[in-house]
């Protein structure tokens, strides 16, 4: 039997050499999106390191398509975030055993657990506002770091100790030269790099979870290691520790930055829209929609990507060979005023009381690969801003927005999400 090919049609594109195409993607990364998109429209081929030969598309019928085609056509990218978080990672896993895992994993971050967790994010948002100085600038980014990776730490080891000081200390850094690492075309070849370094953070790591492993077997908590101990394949099995730890790494590191960035980002658009705080102030029954029109505005991911399995992918108007990688533009679908009308303006009103559309809507993925913690970072987000907005009054700005800033995997708001604070006072139970 003869087994017919389609023949392979992709979008127009760039013809510079890879290394020019990797320079201009590193040098101008979200302007360069969206001039090419002016060029070649909402689909174009690109030549670059890391993904190799690759289609870009923005539009809403070719990602819900991606979206919801099956691991046997698309899944995940060859090189990805594994390369960071460990190979048992939900990033580094494909087909039937990353669906294995992420069934495991969805308990702990989903239904009445996340009421649990909010009281320990509104006890970290206090401990941090209770440090910020009034009247004088200053970049909301660190806290914001600081509150996420406590919150985080906690819901997933439960109280303090040693080891959750240790674990403090070391991810922060740890978090911000592997967000470094897995953008860059850097080898792990060679005696003297970065990998090193980061592989010794890693060892740490691993280490510091060892002992937590075992003080959770000898312990009865209901924290999120716990419960990952606990929990069993449908084979009876459980997850082996190289799985823990790999899974750990991936929750606490998506877990924090990621969610804290979004939340300086969140400052720096309340500062230009006073209209707005007003309206929080008196009612915040638009804060939820508030989060919402942040993400499609200031998404700090600006990728999400699958790979080709299969020859003659048909994908809308292209048919794709196999082994190219598809990256889906969460910016410029969340620019294009087709999809989301006047798009450039920042406007909450467009999500009250409407839910999004998870194929258009996309700061958190897609499909199968779509953020696991994406419910308790929405959680969180809303409890902090929450916080902040009852116990503080955000000064308003008329400064230019601040530009977009690449930490690596994520982009922040250049000066870190200035504010300028007043604490409120309450008289008679009223602020």
């Amino acid at each position: 039997m003869t087994t017919v090919t389609s023949p392979v049609t992709l979008p127009p594109g760039p013809t510079a050499p890879r290394a020019v195409q990797g320079a201009y993607a590193l040098t101008q990364p979200l302007r360069g999106m969206r001039r090419l998109k002016d060029r070649y429209g909402d689909a174009f081929t690109v030549n670059v390191p890391i993904f190799g030969r690759a289609v870009v598309i923005s539009g809403p019928a070719e990602i819900k398509q991606l979206f919801t085609a099956g691991p046997d056509l698309v899944d995940n990218l060859e090189v990805n975030l594994g390369r960071v978080l460990g190979p048992r990672s939900l990033f580094a896993l494909s087909g039937d055993e990353h669906k294995r895992q992420r069934k495991l994993l969805v308990p702990p971050f989903h239904g009445r657990r996340l009421a649990a967790y909010e009281k320990i994010v509104e006890e970290e948002t206090v401990r941090e506002l209770a440090t910020w100085p009034e009247g004088t600038a200053f970049a909301t980014l660190p806290s914001m770091m600081r509150i996420t990776l406590n919150a985080i730490l906690r819901a997933v080891f439960g109280a303090e100790g040693a080891e959750f000081a240790e674990l403090r200390e070391l991810l922060p850094p740890f978090v911000t030269l592997g967000s470094r690492l897995a953008v860059a075309p850097i080898s792990k070849k060679g005696r003297f790099n970065p990998w090193r370094r980061f592989e010794r953070m890693r060892r740490e790591y691993d280490a510091i979870v060892d002992r937590l492993i075992a003080k959770a077997r000898a312990e009865e908590k209901d924290d999120v290691l716990s419960m990952m101990l606990q929990t069993r394949y449908d084979d009876g099995s459980g997850l082996s520790r190289e799985e823990i730890a790999d899974q750990l790494l991936t929750l606490l590191t998506a877990g924090h930055e990621t969610t804290a960035t979004t939340l300086a980002w969140a400052v720096e658009r309340l500062r230009r829209h006073p209209a707005l705080l007003d309206e929080l102030r008196r009612d915040d029954k638009l804060l939820d929609a508030t989060i919402l029109e942040v993400q499609r505005t200031r998404p700090v991911i600006d990728l999400t990507a699958r790979q080709v399995k299969q020859d003659g992918f048909r994908l809308g108007r292209w048919t794709l060979p196999k082994g190219y990688a598809v990256l889906v533009s969460i910016a410029l679908i969340h620019d294009d005023d087709a999809v989301f009308p006047h798009a450039a303006t920042f406007d909450p009103h467009r999500f009250a009381g409407a839910r999004p559309d998870l194929y258009q809507w996309i700061p958190f993925g897609g499909g199968t690969r779509r953020c696991l913690g994406a419910a308790f970072a929405t959680m969180e987000m809303s409890v902090v801003l929450r916080t902040l907005l009852r116990d503080f009054t955000l000064e308003p700005t008329s400064e230019p927005g601040e530009r977009w800033h690449s930490r690596g995997v994520a982009y922040a708001p250049a000066k870190g999400g200035r504010a300028v604070v007043r604490r409120r006072t309450t008289i008679g139970g009223v602020s």
